[in-house]
């Protein structure tokens, strides 16, 4: 054992993705080809947002704004994998992992920690999701793809009902003023 203190059995899932919705992930040093979104176990005295925030620094170098990140207010209870169970206190074997996700700039410089992280790599969502290794994590991705859709669909909606409400104002207005000003000609003169 390292002397690292035991972990919590609560997490953080943060699903780092860009305006089209390509996937950030992260491959873990050990095992090889284990890639994943940024995650960690809450520390002591944190709120499970201040793990999310924390560890998207951590792992990434990445700083979020204020209101970047995006609590789901979900999470997963899974087995702890057997070969990792010895960071945990005797006798835990499930963590309740809870999802976030935050919108970054695709050029976002990329700093890892080399101990934990070796290559990070954008992805189209399908393919991170195929990529992952956690079931939690695909399964984050793919609603990922759903929420994303859902907002351009209201987006798109939106500015539906406000082209055709710029649309009728238009007509309207152009059928008063065609009303107001008429040729003098068609104009009668009473005596």
């Amino acid at each position: 054992m390292s002397g690292k203190p035991l972990k919590y059995p609560v997490s953080a899932l943060v699903v780092l993705h860009d305006k089209d919705g390509n996937i950030l992930l992260i491959e873990r040093t050990a095992p090889q080809g284990f890639w994943q979104s940024v995650t960690g176990s809450l520390e002591e005295g944190e709120r499970i947002e201040e793990t999310a925030w924390r560890e998207v620094w951590e792992e990434t170098g990445i700083r979020l704004a204020d209101g970047q990140l995006e609590n789901w207010h979900d999470s997963t209870v899974y087995e702890i994998y057997h070969h990792w169970r010895h960071r945990y206190p005797k006798g835990v074997f499930e963590n309740r992992e809870h999802i976030f996700s935050a919108q970054i700039p695709r050029d976002t410089p990329i700093v890892l920690q080399p101990d934990e992280h070796v290559a990070y790599g954008w992805f189209g969502a399908e393919e991170a999701a195929e990529k992952v290794f956690s079931p939690s994590n695909k399964r984050a991705i793919l609603e990922l793809v759903k929420r994303l859709n859902a907002k351009k669909g209201c987006l798109n909606t939106t500015v539906s009902h406000f082209q055709t409400a710029l649309g009728l104002l238009y007509f309207r207005r152009l059928t008063l003023f065609k009303n107001q000003r008429k040729p003098s000609w068609q104009t009668s003169t009473k005596s």
